[in-house]
């Protein structure tokens, strides 16, 4: 006579424990909160610059809205693309989020670019900016006709964030009309200002927010302005169409991750940039930066914009390019 069943056999609960298990864990880690550690916040140029102060603006906010810190490293090199490529070597986890500006994006004429538009996952564009030329206060080129008259004689050097970048396009664009300017790439922020202070270049090629702190000290002047009407704070200085010349590049920057993030962890930090964006404090700073009031932009558009962005600069670029 057999025996009576009392029960599974052990192996046969071991593997159906296990099965559960499995079952249970799945589920957990597909729905793993995030973000549940710091996110790596990488700015692609030197300190003190626009973009290390976007990034160092936002941080709070964001660090307020995904509950985890945000740290900013600055990683300056190659117009940007050396800090750009330390964010698309990573895991396209979302724990590392790139400021990406118009001066990178740029370099996207180059065919031997390491890079393209579609690596990277923009999350919203933040800020928006008209471009200038300034000179030191002390300089002897007092307008844009002093400019262009010294730029027929000898060449004038040019600070520029870097080869290739929206700053160059311009200085070649300029060049194309007879012109002598010399685009001398500076990485760094600092260096870019100095420059032009210590007398090291002519000119310098930035956003007027970008250097408030020099204007509003009366240490530097834009002599043009690239941008289709006269800027409001600035009603004395002239825009470059109204000196005949139509390049208008304006500056941008956006926060982007790698291209292959899962869409809810970009769109967790699309909705936190967006958060911080409509906040008065937030509208207050891009006043005090000069930047455009409806500068934000989602990142359901951003690769839109990007894209138009792009096509301007190839407008003005060397043929061949």
């Amino acid at each position: 006579m057999g025996r009576a069943w009392t029960g599974a056999h052990p192996l046969l609960l071991c593997v159906a424990s296990g099965a559960w298990l499995a079952a249970a864990w799945q589920p957990a880690a597909a729905q793993e909160r995030y973000p549940s550690r710091p996110i790596e916040f990488i700015v692609p140029w030197g300190p003190g610059g626009g973009a290390d102060q976007l990034a160092r603006k936002l941080a709070p906010g964001l660090e307020q809205a995904l509950k985890v810190s945000l740290p900013v490293i600055n990683v300056p090199g190659a117009t940007g693309q050396t800090g750009l490529t330390k964010m698309l070597t990573q895991a396209a986890d979302g724990y590392a989020i790139s400021v990406f500006i118009a001066d990178t994006l740029a370099v996207q004429m180059d065919a031997k670019a390491k890079w393209k538009l579609a690596d990277i996952e923009p999350a919203a564009i933040m800020i928006r900016q008209p471009s200038a030329f300034f000179v030191a206060e002390g300089s002897p080129l007092k307008t844009w006709k002093d400019v262009e008259a010294e730029a027929k004689k000898r060449p004038l050097k040019v600070g520029v964030t870097g080869f290739g970048s929206a700053d160059d396009i311009t200085v070649i664009y300029l060049n194309a009309k007879g012109y002598q300017f010399q685009s001398v790439p500076f990485p760094k922020p600092s260096e870019r200002y100095t420059a032009i202070l210590g007398g090291h270049a002519d000119l310098l090629y930035e956003q007027l927010g970008d250097v408030k702190s020099f204007l509003d000290s009366g240490k530097m002047r834009p002599v043009v302005i690239f941008a289709d009407q006269r800027f409001p704070a600035f009603r004395d200085v002239p825009t470059g169409k109204e000196a005949g010349h139509t390049i208008v590049i304006n500056q941008f920057r956006a926060i982007t991750l790698k291209a292959g993030t899962e869409a809810a962890r970009v769109k967790a930090v699309s909705d936190a940039l967006a958060r911080v964006a409509a906040t008065d404090d937030y509208k207050a700073w891009l006043k005090d930066q000069y930047a455009e009031e409806a500068s934000f932009i989602p990142a359901a558009g951003a690769v839109g914009f990007m894209r138009q962005e792009l096509d301007v600069m190839r407008k003005y670029a060397p043929k061949g390019r």
